[in-house]
């Protein structure tokens, strides 16, 4: 590819200024844990990343943790963009793309299908597919400009996957699923691997599934974030919304079929207030991930508070977050509480966990959701779950013990046995 340099009064990118901010960037992707094999990192200083972001300025292209939005609706809701470099080379090192392989890639944008193309060099195949014909147009157009133009990109549903070029041996999901679709699992080779970014209660977590004969398991996962999947495909979240007051909104996200009472949890915000607090504390900047997907697969009630900075300066919550933060909704459905950490020394270094609680029942409610951090700090801190997708047709009694997750597939989110 050639590199356009400044001529006259058109300030064009020297190579030398690309190099330096892409040598940056994979500086940073590895200190970071993102690039792990000599592979990925090849791959990621071959393929010209600002020439599939051509919206952005080079310094933005080529920022680790900058994603780049694409498409956009008529409300602006985002419909597709291209993921945070951190995010593709986590997920590129989860797939273990060999030389030879036939992959397949689910929600099209240029730059990770080149980057797949250099991980499987002159003897693989890559596809690339997504439901919507701009993303699809964009794709091709930037593929070919990157010297990429033996990519297959198809306009296709992605929950129907694209049989033509399979069976593949990686499957890579880059929009948001909640299952993983019956026609993936088919297409997928017998020891294939599909790394796919799973909704779980409202969290987003990027799980590399290897085929073990009938079953795919999962050990490998990491917190994501993606554009949700169009389609057949498609299951939006629900959003209560507990206060609507002007730039200073509250609400709970729900991800499951279960009916609340919209306007007794608008009560709870307004009602009494409690707090406990578990004992269990973190240092600053520590990772609690696990905890919160502990707490989305051991309580029936779990919900997530979205909330704005100025709901919490207001002091409506005492936690803001536009993802959500863990959530319990009571039995009754009048009160609920959410994950709340405070200061656990002077320095402000170490953290406490605890909850607080709204709503006739706010006591109760957070003492009940402390006394589940509780349990697991004390047994579960630092093991991870196990993801096991089965057959649809896969009675109970055959499924692996745990949290379930019913569609298309049956998967169990199962945590180690508690011993001694």
């Amino acid at each position: 590819m050639s590199t356009l340099r400044e001529d006259g009064d058109s300030a064009m990118p020297a190579m030398s200024e690309i190099d330096g901010l892409r040598e940056q960037m994979i500086d940073e992707l590895r200190e970071l844990g993102a690039i792990l094999t000599p592979e990925v990192e090849r791959a990621f200083r071959t393929v010209p990343r600002h020439v599939f972001v051509p919206e952005v300025p080079l310094h933005k292209a080529y920022a680790a943790e900058q994603h780049v939005v694409t498409r956009r609706d008529e409300r602006g809701v985002t419909l597709s963009s291209v993921s945070a470099a951190r995010i593709q080379a986590f997920m590129l090192e989860q797939a273990e793309i060999r030389p030879g392989m036939r992959v397949l890639e689910i929600g099209s944008g240029g730059y990770n299908a080149a980057l797949i193309t250099e991980l499987v060099g002159e003897d693989g195949e890559v596809t690339s597919i997504d439901i919507d014909p701009a993303v699809v147009d964009r794709a091709r157009r930037l593929l070919a400009v990157a010297g990429y133009g033996r990519v297959n990109v198809a306009l296709v549903d992605g929950a129907n996957g694209e049989p033509e070029h399979a069976p593949y041996d990686r499957i890579i999901v880059t929009v948001e699923a909640v299952d993983l679709a019956t026609a993936w699992v088919d297409q997928l080779a017998e020891d294939g691997r599909i790394v796919v970014p799973l909704r779980v209660r409202g969290l987003n977590r990027s799980v590399g599934f290897q085929r073990e004969g009938e079953h795919l398991v999962g050990r490998d996962y990491k917190v994501c974030g993606f554009v949700p999947m169009q389609g057949i495909g498609a299951k939006p979240e629900r959003l209560v919304e507990l206060h609507e007051g002007e730039g200073e909104e509250v609400g709970l996200r729900l991800d499951d079929e279960r009916q609340v009472d919209v306007p007794r949890l608008r009560a709870a915000l307004r009602g009494l207030r409690a707090e406990a607090w578990s004992g269990m504390a973190m240092g600053i900047g520590m990772p609690y991930d696990d905890l919160d997907l502990w707490l989305a697969t051991s309580l029936p009630g779990y919900a997530l508070l979205a909330a704005t900075r100025p709901a919490r300066e207001r002091g409506l919550v005492a936690a803001s977050s536009p993802m959500g933060v863990s959530t319990l909704i009571d039995d009754a459905g009048a009160s609920f509480a959410y994950l709340a950490i405070r200061p656990a020394n002077a320095e402000r270094t170490l953290f406490e966990f605890g909850a607080m609680g709204h709503g006739p029942d706010a006591q109760k409610t957070a003492d009940r959701l402390c006394a589940k951090v509780q349990d697991w700090d004390r047994h579960y801190r630092g093991k991870r779950a196990e993801f096991r997708a089965h057959p649809a047709s896969t009675p109970n009694d055959r499924l692996s013990v745990g949290w379930i997750l019913d569609g298309a597939s049956r998967i169990t989110i199962t945590w180690p046995s508690i011993t001694g």
